[in-house]
């Protein structure tokens, strides 16, 4: 049984990034792609950019208003068969820095955004996939919902959360006949580390690189946990089981100690005043 053909797929914040690889992806697979996002003018240029691959379409989206989830799901079924097969919760931002240095609108929109928004989006689509006994959640998390590092104390903060969540949501609705999977990247080529400094620890991994993880989830429902790469969940498995000197010893080897306290702030700062105030649609002007 194909999983993804015909398929109604809504993807939030997916105008750029990870969620447009994946629009692209599943596009190819023959899928329905409904994308959302807050940011209208990207949005439009993104499903101008989709659609000469398949049937795409793409609505204004704020993950952190429940109302406007709610209306972007409604405009989804309508544009797919009624219903929606699969949620991709993508959206998320990232703001990093020393943890005293965070600002009250930072914090907000990493846990509105990050987490509320993953938790509505889950609230609103499973009573229709419990109802028809099937359907499939995505939630997109990072490898920082598993091994936390100085300057990500809140992003891991909600990334930690959405694993927690995702796993919990796994085995409390498979009985229902309802898929619910967690694709924790590592870094990855996006705005997201703009301005931090690469090393060969810290290698990035490319946006098409978890939008195959995300069709290899499709195609193999039943897992709750995907990493991309793959084998760096056991990883920070065991990582998350050391010591604090041990720890701290191995951050300092990979340079994950100080990756995201010392970066190129003046690189960055396009990036982390849109991630500080992600919360609202921003309309054309």
């Amino acid at each position: 049984m194909d999983n993804i053909r015909g398929k109604t797929i809504a993807i939030t914040g997916a105008a750029r990034g990870i969620g447009y690889a994946t629009a692209k992806a599943l596009l190819a697979r023959g899928a329905r792609v409904v994308i959302g996002d807050r940011d209208v003018a990207v949005l439009e240029s993104a499903v101008a950019g989709l659609s000469g691959l398949g049937m795409v379409s793409g609505h204004p989206l704020d993950v952190t208003d429940r109302d406007s989830f709610e209306t972007f799901l409604d405009k989804a079924r309508t544009d797919g068969d009624g219903h929606i097969d699969v949620l991709v919760n993508n959206a998320g931002v990232m703001s990093v820095g020393p943890f005293l240095e965070q600002t009250e609108g930072a914090i907000r929109s990493s846990v509105e955004v990050n987490f509320y928004g993953v938790l509505t989006g889950c609230q609103l689509v499973l009573p229709e996939m419990v109802r028809r006994h099937r359907g499939h959640i995505i939630n997109i998390a990072s490898m920082a919902g598993m091994v936390a590092v100085p300057g990500q104390v809140v992003y891991a903060g909600s990334k930690f959360a959405v694993v927690g969540l995702s796993t919990a949501l796994a085995d409390e609705f498979a009985p229902q006949g309802v898929n619910v999977t967690v694709v924790m990247p590592t870094f990855t080529n996006t705005e997201l580390i703009s301005g931090t400094e690469t090393t060969s620890a810290t290698k990035p991994v490319q946006p098409e690189d978890i939008a195959a993880g995300i069709v290899k989830a499709l195609d193999n429902p039943k897992r709750t946990h995907l990493s991309v790469p793959a084998p760096l969940r056991f990883t920070a498995s065991l990582t998350g089981m050391l010591p604090p000197k041990a720890r701290r010893f191995l951050n300092k080897k990979m340079g994950t100690d100080t990756v995201f306290l010392t970066f190129d702030r003046t690189e960055r700062k396009r990036y982390e005043d849109r991630a500080q105030a992600a919360l609202g649609v921003l309309e054309q002007s």
